[in-house]
């Protein structure tokens, strides 16, 4: 599909589906029957509860993960917001096609392949100090392209992404919607020095007092990056079509905090895979009433401690589906 204009996208987001409560009450019942102790797998039951209602059964799997890392370049790079040059985008594009990052390593280690889908590197976004980072048209395009990278036939969805510059963008983003001071977001990124980090925070404040009005998408065109919109595209493209979403650190979740602000209810199908070391994510996680599965002080992006988090989910998805109920083992206590 292609948005003509944001409109378009906001029409998309009108009619999102619920949850099959029904499968998630079969779950749940299924659940109580397992051999084992109530509540003795934790965290676990709920998640095994929490796909099944996506999913539309009490026997849920994922056996076809999809994983998908964005790129995009920005113009506020050019600011010394990073401590890596621009050009290092398109490399790590070039490495994430030749299987040579993480994210190829823990991807694998779920069944999924690495999909890439770079967004115009040699056309950075403005520079969103000097005025909006995309125009509507860029913005709707970037939504499209996220949306139509998502597999119909995908059981569950990572995003990933890559961009110098984009935990900038990330924390203009939060703070745009969220509120606060640019210090409550911004954090080192990719490892900039105190100088690096007080040009950031500037640049952060900048960028909101300039375009922070406006509804989440109007956010999104003026502060964000096209990857960043391509990841909104793709997680709402996931909920049409059922599909679980496990979210990555701080950008993903940045991403994906402009649907909850447009449509209420709008990440459902989503949960936190990890929180990350950048100081934004926990806070953004909060905002968003999110409990991260895991917290390991990483802080790499590409979707990888998202596909990390994906294998705790698949061992909440084999012990629901393929542990014997009492009745079926012959174990009293049922």
């Amino acid at each position: 599909m292609t948005f003509a204009d944001l409109d378009a996208f906001r029409g998309a987001l009108t009619a999102l589906p619920a949850t099959d409560a029904a499968a998630r009450v079969a779950a749940a019942a299924r659940n109580g029957q397992l051999t084992k102790p109530p509540g003795a797998l934790g965290r676990l039951e709920a998640l095994a509860e929490w796909v099944a209602g996506w999913h539309g059964t009490d026997r849920p799997r994922i056996d076809r993960p999809q994983v998908v890392v964005f790129a995009g370049n920005h113009g506020v790079a050019a600011r010394g917001v990073s401590a890596f040059p621009s050009a290092v985008t398109a490399q790590m594009v070039a490495n994430f096609r030749a299987g040579g990052a993480a994210i190829n390593q823990i991807a694998g280690l779920a069944g999924a392949a690495v999909e890439v889908v770079a967004l115009e590197l040699d056309r950075p976004t403005a520079d969103f100090t000097d005025g909006p980072a995309m125009t509507g048209p860029e913005a709707a395009a970037a939504l499209s392209a996220g949306w139509d990278a998502v597999r119909t036939d995908a059981d569950a969805l990572v995003v990933g992404e890559m961009g110098i510059g984009n935990t900038t963008s990330a924390a203009a983003l939060a703070l745009a919607l969220f509120g606060g001071t640019a210090d409550d977001w911004v954090g080192r990124g990719t490892g900039v020095d105190d100088a690096g980090l007080t040009r950031k925070r500037d640049v952060v404040a900048a960028g909101v007092a300039r375009h922070g009005q406006g509804d989440a998408l109007a956010i999104l065109t003026a502060l964000g990056g096209r990857e960043i919109a391509a990841m909104a595209g793709a997680i709402a493209r996931a909920r049409v079509l059922r599909i679980p979403v496990v979210l990555d650190g701080f950008i993903c979740t940045a991403a994906a905090a402009v649907l909850a602000r447009a449509v209420p209810g709008a990440l459902d199908h989503c949960i936190a895979g990890h929180v990350s070391a950048e100081p934004g994510h926990a806070r953004l996680l909060a905002a968003l009433e999110m409990e991260p599965l895991l917290s390991l002080g990483m802080r790499l992006g590409e979707g990888s401690g998202a596909a990390l988090a994906l294998q705790v989910v698949r061992g909440a998805l084999v012990c629901q589906s393929g542990m014997a109920t009492f009745a079926e083992a012959g174990v009293a206590g049922g």
